[in-house]
């Protein structure tokens, strides 16, 4: 049986899974210890979105900016390890504010520079932005109290791979065509030079199956309503507070993968990228280092 079979996962020695599904297995583990144990090149995506370094501890745990850098670089080490050589890394990394000023903290950028330099183990594919314009305006210091600054309400998402030609196909991700790209398609485009000194030709005639999406996906996780939330608060178990929206790693997993291929989050929190590869048919791996949070993520999947 081909290990791209439903249900077949790499072996993992020393750890048990908290729950499975048909296509997942969740762990309750330090992620550093959980991926040395991953074979080499066993995994198509990482896609995760780790602890922040905010200036406010949360519960979930998170580093200082200073120590970001050096914190996260034993994960990543063991990341491109594991990825196979097509494979991509997505990696969910939001800004941060210096402490007592209006100014922006340049940890995810040091990051950046640190994964994908001259010395460094990936390189950059390209860079999304996570738009939610649902963000509370925040640090209200600045934005509500002050006034001298903007809301934030997109954050950077750094596709990084290990090879300059990762597996990716914008075709898996087409949207539907608005009404005037509709209405262009049966009446023809004026082909020619544009004052841009773009060339039209013929060929922006055909009909593609749907237009090419932009670097930057629109989504909230504010919704109050969610099962996974209901479930935890009538079985006393904890909300994670960060939560991923479920357009992210749709996105990229319809981007980066085809069926059967294996997902792996090892900063799982409410396990959004298990559920999300699950709908979709690809093989996932869940690693959170706080139980309550795996034992909540199970309501995602029924309470399994």
């Amino acid at each position: 049986m081909s290990d791209r079979s439903k249900g077949v996962f790499p072996k993992v020695n020393g750890f048990e899974p908290v729950y499975t599904t048909d296509c997942g297995r969740a762990y309750c583990a330090d992620s550093r210890d959980f991926l040395a144990a991953l074979p080499d090149t066993s995994v198509n995506l990482v896609i995760t979105s780790p602890p922040f370094a905010l200036r406010r501890k949360k519960s979930y745990g998170n580093v200082s900016a200073a120590e970001y850098v050096d914190w996260f670089w034993p994960f990543a080490e063991q990341i491109r390890r594991v990825l196979k050589r097509d494979g991509s890394f997505v990696l969910d990394i939001g800004g941060s504010w210096n402490k007592g000023e209006p100014t922006r903290s340049l940890y995810h950028f040091e990051l950046l520079l640190k994964l994908c330099g001259d010395k460094g183990q990936f390189k950059l594919a390209q860079e999304f932005y996570w738009y939610n314009r649902a963000k509370m305006p925040a640090p209200a210091e600045w934005v509500t109290v002050r006034r001298v600054r903007v809301k934030d309400s997109v954050q950077p998402i750094w596709w990084l791979s290990k090879t300059a030609r990762p597996k990716a196909n914008n075709r898996w991700v087409l949207t539907p065509y608005k009404d005037s790209m509709k209405d262009l398609l049966v009446n023809g485009y004026n082909a020619g030079l544009r004052p841009s000194g773009h060339i039209v030709s013929e060929k922006w005639g055909r009909d593609q199956g749907g237009a090419i999406p932009p670097n930057i996906i629109e989504a909230s996780n504010t919704r109050s309503h969610d099962p996974y939330i209901k479930a935890c608060r009538q079985h006393g178990l904890e909300v994670h507070p960060a939560r991923f929206s479920e357009r992210v790693p749709e996105f990229f997993i319809k981007f980066l993968t085809r069926a059967g291929n294996l997902v792996v989050d090892p900063f799982a929190g409410s396990n959004m990228v298990g559920q999300v590869a699950e709908r979709l048919g690809r093989r996932w791996i869940a690693v959170e280092i706080k139980r309550e949070y795996v034992l909540g993520s199970s309501f995602r999947f029924g309470g399994v």
